[in-house]
């Protein structure tokens, strides 16, 4: 890799289980358009099986900070704690 052409950026990997899925999907797209709003944020990837594994992309980590405290995503992993995540 040649590092002149090297960007630095950060990542947050989120892995789950579900025990439901209902109302899941739309909470899952409602984030993501979300997350595309916040300052810094670069992009993500998802795959979902038996374990589901996101990874979102930032530009500095004070954009993570930020969209950590976000009400919304806070509701959001709450929900996902009590309704959808079996780990």
């Amino acid at each position: 890799m040649k590092t002149e052409n090297f960007v630095p950026y950060y990542t947050v990997i989120f892995t789950s289980t579900l025990a439901s899925s209902e109302g899941y999907g739309a909470m899952a797209t409602e984030m993501e358009e979300l997350a595309k709003k916040q300052p810094g944020f670069m992009g993500m990837d998802s795959a979902r099986e038996d374990v589901g594994i996101t990874v979102s992309y930032w530009k500095v980590a004070e954009s993570i900070q930020l969209w950590k405290k976000n009400i919304d995503y806070l509701n959001a992993q709450e929900l996902g704690k009590t309704k959808w995540y079996k780990s």
